[in-house]
């Protein structure tokens, strides 16, 4: 498949692919691929959902670097020193940054509070409320998207800056990206609309009624935006010979501290980045609807892909290495 058949095939698509907006990849130090559908053009953002993830695990290294965090095995509650913990907790103690990192950190409820921490006045101190529980640490990993929203808190505590002024002044602006500005409001009908439409979005971030970014989800970006990203992590926290991010910090978070099971496909996982393959130098950030931060460092190439929401899809992995790379050449 040529660059023209893959155009061609994505454009065409009724099924997984029909959601693909943008493509947008890199080896090296050039852009070798650049494709847009459904009306998108390059500069376009989308809400990637949980690629967001990934960009948290970024600020949460910028936080170790310049000592706003002193370890990932900080504990969590030193950075809330005013919250008071429910009578009888006392896992949440327990918890470090590590545990928010590898999503092994407990919690006390069976599926995510989305209504009552969306529409709570602080998200974070919502979902910190569900921290700990009666088992104890356990290593389990336990997916939690809202969880990741107690990192938010951390570092904004750690460092008395907000999230998305030190993802503009330390990352997107070192890498010659946009600023991103909050989204402002987050009403039920609004929080629908983020999700769900599809059209193209501005360089935002959606955030809670105290302006503290949704570390799990929200932000959006440009296939472009995530293959810049891409090539940072590929390049192990350097851009264009400056240092944004310290080696050591992208290579634990790109260490496979976990073996998934089969629902994540039984990739390994880091600090929310994925390693798909055992014995392959492949790292993902991935999100639902099929967007990801595809690299490859055995081929040096970095890939961004945006999709509008579709239901059911999640690695697209093997469509980039089946499909994309091929077509690359």
């Amino acid at each position: 498949m040529n660059r023209e058949e893959l155009h061609s095939y994505i454009s065409d698509s009724t099924g997984n692919e029909s959601n693909i907006c943008q493509i947008y990849v890199i080896r090296e130090d050039e852009t070798v691929y650049d494709d847009c559908w459904r009306g998108f053009k390059t500069e376009d953002a989308m809400n990637v959902n949980s690629v967001t993830k990934g960009v948290m695990a970024l600020l949460a290294g910028i936080a170790l670097d310049k000592g706003y965090i002193k370890s990932v095995d900080q504990k969590v509650m030193d950075f809330f020193p005013d919250y008071t913990v429910k009578r009888g907790e006392k896992t949440i103690y327990d918890v470090t940054d590590r545990h928010l990192l590898t999503m092994t950190a407990p919690y006390k409820y069976r599926s995510e509070p989305w209504t009552k921490v969306c529409t709570s006045e602080n998200w974070t101190l919502a979902v910190l409320d569900f921290l700990g529980g009666r088992n104890g640490i356990t290593g389990e990993f336990k997916y939690a998207t809202l969880g990741i929203q107690i990192l938010a808190g951390v570092i904004e505590n750690a460092s008395g800056k907000k999230c998305i002024d030190i993802a503009n002044e330390d990352l997107f602006n070192p890498l010659g990206l946009p600023e991103r500005i909050n989204h402002g409001d987050s009403s039920k009908e609004d929080q629908f609309d983020f999700f769900m439409n599809k059209n193209p979005r501005k360089y935002e971030w959606y955030s809670d009624p105290c302006d503290t970014v949704t570390a799990g989800w929200g932000l959006c970006m440009s296939a472009k935006d995530m293959a810049v990203i891409g090539k940072l992590v590929l390049d192990g926290g350097r851009y264009k010979g400056k240092k944004i991010i310290s080696e050591e910090y992208i290579r634990d978070m790109l260490a496979p501290h976990l073996k998934l099971g089969e629902r994540f496909g039984n990739m390994y996982y880091g600090y929310l980045w994925y390693k798909p393959y055992d014995n392959r130098e492949v790292y993902a950030a991935i999100g639902d609807s099929g967007n990801i931060i595809y690299i490859n460092k055995e081929k040096n190439m970095s890939v961004g892909m945006t999709g509008t929401f579709k239901p059911r899809i999640f690695d697209r992995v093997e469509f980039v290495e089946n499909k994309v790379l091929p077509a690359v050449g």
